[in-house]
């Protein structure tokens, strides 16, 4: 046996290319904002997370080029050591500030910012629950981490507290959940999460990677849109969404902040937060914070094309964010759809098994707050037509696409 064996016995994205549906790793050649390049073609973006449509502003550009200028193109080191510029000290007072926390630390990224809170948090004995439907960088913190890790169903507080139920009292445990979903595009009951936290004393940990710029009166995220601010622990946001750079922070308690930024590893080990990923971070944060007309705009925007794909037909399951799922449900007509509508000129993402359940495979759609009623209907017009080509709603204008691969193609 050779550990490679099974590199050279994959061959599900090969047999997807020779079929033109392999939907992943598309190289976008150049970006206008709501529209990108892809193959020489300009085709509208409706499958981004760059919901305030601020990766494009000249004001965040502008940003990132005087912060390269006067720090160079990257760090060369780890937060630790030689990797902490003024920016990073600045992004972690202004976000602690923002959030309402008594300290945050920065991380390279969302994912390491998830992975190295949680391992360094959670170890043997203690009790971690979790949402079935929780992002991968959870799920890998956890496992780091060695805890007792418990799954309840996706959204499901009753199942929660039956697990809870089942711990000892003084069990040291912490519910993660994320605020909005990006898969499904539906929200956390995190009202539900904080009234169990009072009777069951717990630890709580939002991600609100989708949510944070977006919900909430001031954009704090689902917390702040609930109302539990106070009943969450620890507060966890990603950059590369609402405030169009590269990042990611946690903020909470400062002893546990301290902690963590002392004792994860990918704090440690990590080269840090470019410059130009600082300035740009922080020129988003403070246009989410004077300009809440982004977060009426992007709502708008997100309920116009929910209302519009429920209008046409299509199942777009419990959305109400700015991430509208379409469900195909079966993998290659979902490959085989997203084509579809990029050769049209809608640029989306295809979600299949095991990242949702089968049955339950979709398009993710996601909407900005610069996009343009015009192109949103354009984006209606194209899902209607392939819909009916495709047989997933109304009557079918023409014959249904003959899938001629067998078997199924892993995402």
């Amino acid at each position: 046996m050779d550990i490679f064996d099974k590199c050279y016995a994959y061959n599900d994205p090969p047999l997807a290319r020779s079929h033109n549906i392999y939907p992943y790793f598309s190289v976008i050649d150049e970006t206008f904002g709501t529209e990108v390049m892809i193959d020489g073609k300009r085709v509208i973006m409706a499958g981004s997370n760059n919901y305030m449509g601020l990766s494009s502003d000249p004001r965040v550009k502008e940003a990132a080029i005087a912060a390269i200028k006067k720090f160079g193109s990257t760090c060369s080191g780890s937060r630790l050591l030689n990797g902490t510029l003024s920016l990073h000290a600045e992004l972690e007072e202004k976000f602690a500030a923002f959030l309402k926390r008594d300290a945050a630390a920065v991380f390279s990224t969302g994912y390491t910012a998830n992975l190295g809170s949680l391992s360094s948090l959670l170890g043997k004995g203690d009790i971690v629950y979790m949402d079935k439907g929780d992002h991968g960088s959870i799920v890998d913190g956890v496992r780091l981490g060695a805890a007792d890790m418990k799954r309840f169903r996706h959204n499901t507080p009753e199942h929660l507290e039956l697990l809870l139920r089942e711990a000892a009292p003084d069990a040291a445990k912490m519910v993660v959940v994320d605020g909005v979903f990006s898969m499904e595009g539906d929200v956390a009951p995190l009202d539900q999460y904080a009234a169990l936290r009072k009777q069951y004393n717990f630890r709580l940990m939002v991600d609100e990677a989708h949510s944070m710029g977006v919900f909430g009166k001031h954009g704090r995220g689902t917390a702040e849109h609930f109302g539990v601010e106070d009943d969450v622990d620890l507060v966890m946001g990603t950059f590369s969404k609402a405030f169009a750079s590269l990042g990611g922070v946690i903020a909470g308690p400062a002893k546990v902040i301290e902690f963590i930024k002392h004792k994860a590893r990918s704090m440690i080990f990590q080269a840090s937060m470019t410059p130009g990923a600082c300035g740009a971070c922080l020129k988003s944060l403070e246009i989410v914070q004077a300009e809440p007309e982004r977060r009426e705009r992007l709502f708008a925007n997100a309920d116009h094309v929910r209302k519009g794909f429920k209008a046409l037909g299509f199942n777009t399951l419990h959305s109400n964010t700015p991430v509208v799922p379409v469900v195909i449900g079966d993998d290659l007509k979902t490959f085989s759809f997203w084509r579809a509508l990029l050769d049209a000129g809608v640029f989306t993402n295809p979600v299949i098994s095991p990242a949702v359940a089968p049955g339950q495979q979709l398009i993710r759609t996601s909407f900005m707050a610069t996009h343009t009623t015009e192109q949103l209907d354009r984006v209606l017009e194209t899902f209607d037509v392939i819909g009916r080509k495709f047989g997933i709603i109304g009557e079918s204008k023409g014959q249904q696409t003959s899938f001629v691969i067998q078997g199924r193609l892993a995402g």
